[in-house]
């Protein structure tokens, strides 16, 4: 997971490093430097859409990052999995149980 280190975030270094600096450079410094920390939002509620945005865009894998994000950002793991079953009847079935299944991974991974 990506660390905010009060410097930057380094999970865009860490995935892409001098590879793709632009990416890099909007993920870590705008994206999460920048947006995330606008106060007009709280980061608990930005990361509700964050991962309600993801699932319906069908960013399965975005959501390795974003539901344990999520949780750190003080979302619990049952309103996570409730927002999954709730979107099941606005995004389809597929996409919901994509996430749920990267959601039990990612929360039974993290007890044991």
């Amino acid at each position: 997971m990506a660390e905010n280190t009060g410097t930057g975030w380094t999970g865009g270094q860490n995935a892409f490093g001098d590879f793709a600096p632009g990416l890099v450079h909007y993920t870590d410094k705008i994206l999460f430097d920048e947006v995330w920390e606008r106060p007009d939002l709280s980061k608990r509620d930005r990361s509700l859409a964050t991962v309600s945005a993801l699932l319906a865009m069908g960013n399965i894998d975005q959501l390795n990052f974003h539901l344990p994000f999520a949780r750190d950002n003080g979302v619990t793991e049952q309103e996570l999995i409730e927002t999954i079953t709730h979107l099941a009847f606005y995004t389809g079935w597929p996409k919901a149980m994509s996430a749920m299944t990267v959601a039990k991974n990612a929360f039974t991974t993290e007890e044991n």
